[in-house]
């Protein structure tokens, strides 16, 4: 299996199959407008920027499951990101990214990409908030909002980056892809 057999729902709710992005690296994110990781939002705009000329897309699924940081619906969640944040790539429709009603690709790129751990600029800060907030995950789940995965160009899921990693080394390993 490969990402391209999963099918998603755009922001307006239309099925689209990713095979509509094989030969392409792409970048998929879980993403929320009302978070601390918001301002990812400017780093991830630079290295699309930076890279979609050569074949790079990033996938933004916006999720409300972490501290209801997504509120509202995809289109108003779409407005925020396009006006505040001036989002170029596409943003998909909101979804869950963990428990009964995950989206299968979500479950998909978990399984492939397990969690190793929360490292880098403000990992500490968010094991406090998790901890204090009681929030319960099975092994692989997804941690927070702004958790990324990284898929090549046969639709391989190569890496994950927790929302605490730094940018460069996603950006590095794109680069490597491309």
């Amino acid at each position: 299996m490969t990402v391209y057999d999963y099918d998603v729902k755009d922001s307006e709710g239309n099925s689209v199959s990713l095979k509509d992005f094989e030969g392409k690296v792409l970048l998929i994110v879980n993403s929320a407008t009302k978070c601390g990781f918001t301002p990812q939002y400017t780093e991830l705009n630079e290295i699309y920027n930076e890279f979609k000329d050569e074949g790079f897309e990033i996938l933004d699924f916006p999720c409300n499951q972490f501290g209801n940081q997504a509120p509202g619906t995809t289109e108003e969640i779409q407005e925020v990101c396009r006006n505040k944040w001036l989002v170029p790539y596409q943003i998909f429709d909101k979804i869950d990214v963990n428990g009964e009603n995950a989206s299968p690709l979500f479950e998909y790129l978990k399984g492939e990409q397990p969690f190793k751990g929360l490292n880098g600029k403000g990992a500490t800060k968010l094991k406090i908030a998790l901890k204090a907030m009681r929030m319960s995950y099975e092994e692989n789940d997804i941690r927070w909002n702004f958790t990324k995965f990284l898929i090549n160009k046969k639709g391989q899921v190569v890496a994950r980056y927790e929302p605490t990693e730094k940018t460069e080394n996603i950006e590095k390993a794109i680069e490597e892809l491309l």
